[in-house]
């Protein structure tokens, strides 16, 4: 697969739906950090996020599971993904089921300006 790359922010990039096999070109592509915003079991076809961490740390990614649920993001939700954006290692993919999950989550960030 080749990786869908969609830039949010200098630092910021989303992704549709990674598969473990992707997480070594998302290295190469010179990422350090990988979040996670889609629901385990959301899908029967998609990885687990522990076989994603697990792909991550082989490739020397860091890897954040952050699942957030559309229709019901909470503030909590908002804050925990704006302190992953500040404190961890960049520039960071994020990843969901189309890339429009994270994209909301961002959109969310910056409007509270804490990025």
């Amino acid at each position: 697969m080749s990786l869908q790359l969609i830039q949010l922010g200098p630092d910021v990039w989303t992704s549709p739906q990674l598969q473990a096999e992707d997480l070594c070109a998302v290295a190469a592509e010179g990422f350090r950090t990988v979040i996670n915003n889609r629901p385990d079991h959301e899908a029967p076809d998609q990885p687990l996020g522990d076989t994603l961490h697990d792909a991550a740390a082989k490739a020397g990614l860091v890897y954040e599971y952050l699942p957030i649920i559309g229709n019901q993001i909470t503030q909590q939700d908002v804050d925990d993904f704006a302190r992953h954006l500040r404190e961890l290692p960049k520039p960071i993919l994020t990843f969901c089921r189309t890339g429009n999950r994270c994209s909301v989550m961002w959109s969310l960030v910056k409007q509270q300006g804490v990025v």
